[in-house]
């Protein structure tokens, strides 16, 4: 059996801790794609730590964590991650697990990355510059090398080989920054990466499910941000949608139970790309300012704006969403008036259907306010308890998506999460 957390906006919509959350209820937890452009923010005791590889059920000593084959993997990154996490008291030799089949991040994949990103200028789409595109790059082009290749003598012949690829591309793009330190790093984790474990990650995964384990699969960024049907062209380079899990783990779809999907109580977006509710006066600056809102792995202060409806039913309609997950609702407790866009007029004509390409379009978010319930939340531990005006505005969301919301994070702390009942 396999339930998923996955993110249902543009990514950064607290996943983390949802997951930390719900780890306790599961055998395996395993990330199914995207890289080190994932930050998920937990707190162990009253410490902050951000992991970006690391499945987020690894200080759970009785979970097992899998960094499946949809991942691309930075072993410069995993390795800092890893020492951070052992600082905690946890052993990833014990319960991290990669599989062979994962791609790996080269320095050459951040070069390029860089130097694709700075070509392009006003047009640039916000890359996190962590190596990511051009490492998928390589997979869909069949260039890439992979976790398993590590345990093959000729595998720096074939980096050496790829590295030459990568530097004619550099060369055309008149790149000119030394990446010497960066391989040096490299060659180091790659020694350290060797020592956790690398297994079958398909089989592994698969005789978990047969011996009857319970698996939450992991996704990172979100669902607008999916390669195929995000706000293309400002998109991560994977699939973040549910589809994701059965590639990027090797799984069966017919595994897949519970598919909760995360959402905020606004919304946020990192980097370039439309974004019909954006916020740019002081009422987004104050939702910045209440939700802490800058960026786990870049810091770059995200844009923020209502919580879109419309992409909130398509993202729970095209990942088959059983359960929503609302975070950040007391971010909103201060608020006296709130809004949420219940459709897009787009050319003059109001809709409630994503448009193929939101970037030919001007789309001018229509709204519907509700009375903000201006009290303090976030020491509410029971449903009964909440803000009567913020059930109301549950209520309009889970009638509007089809899908009811089934917990309500109100706080960063592990206890600040209400069950809906």
């Amino acid at each position: 059996m396999v339930d998923a957390i996955l993110g249902l906006q543009w990514g950064d919509e607290g996943k983390g801790k949802i997951v930390d959350f719900f780890a306790p209820q599961y055998d395996v937890i395993a990330r199914f794609q995207g890289g080190p452009n994932a930050g998920h923010t937990l707190y162990v005791g009253d410490k902050k730590i951000v992991l970006h590889q690391i499945p987020s059920g690894v200080f759970h000593q009785k979970t097992v964590n899998l960094i499946g084959n949809g991942v691309v993997l930075d072993p410069v990154t995993l390795k800092r991650e890893c020492e951070t996490v052992a600082s905690f008291g946890v052993d990833v030799k014990k319960n991290l697990f990669i599989s062979q089949r994962t791609n790996l991040i080269l320095p050459t994949h951040r070069a390029l990355d860089k130097a694709s990103e700075l070509q392009k200028g006003i047009d640039k789409i916000g890359s996190t510059l962590k190596g990511i595109g051009p490492a998928y790059m390589d997979k869909t082009g069949r260039n890439a090398l992979r976790v398993g290749d590590l345990l093959d003598k000729s595998f720096t012949t074939s980096y050496i080989r790829l590295r030459l690829k990568h530097q004619r591309l550099l060369d055309n793009f008149n790149f000119q920054e030394d990446i010497s330190a960066w391989e040096e790093e490299f060659f180091e984790a790659i020694e350290f990466l060797k020592e956790l474990n690398i297994v079958n990650g398909e089989y592994f995964i698969n005789n978990k499910i047969s011996e009857g384990k319970k698996v939450l699969a992991e996704g990172a960024q979100g669902s607008m941000l999916d390669i195929d049907f995000g706000t293309f062209p400002f998109v991560t380079s994977s699939n973040t949608t549910t589809a994701g899990i059965c590639s990027g783990l090797g799984i069966a779809p017919q595994k897949i139970r519970d598919v909760m999907g995360v959402t905020k109580a606004y919304c946020t977006r990192v980097g370039g790309g439309p974004f019909p509710t954006e916020l740019t006066d002081n009422t987004g600056e104050e939702l910045r300012r209440l939700g802490n809102e800058f960026g786990a792995t870049t810091g770059r202060p995200r844009r923020c704006g209502w919580i879109d409806l419309v992409a909130l039913k398509f993202a729970c309609m095209i990942n088959g969403v059983t359960k929503v997950i609302m975070t950040k609702a007391d971010v909103l407790d201060k608020f006296e008036e709130l809004n949420v866009c219940t459709s897009y007029k787009i050319d003059g004509e109001e809709s409630e259907i994503i448009p193929f390409q939101m970037t030919r379009h001007k789309i001018e978010p229509m709204l519907k306010s509700f009375a903000g319930w201006n009290s303090d939340s976030t020491s509410v531990k029971n449903f009964s308890d909440l803000p009567e005006k913020m059930k109301t505005y549950v209520d309009f969301i889970n009638k509007y998506v089809g899908t009811n919301v089934s917990h309500i994070s109100n706080g960063p702390g592990r206890d600040q999460i209400v069950e809906v009942k």
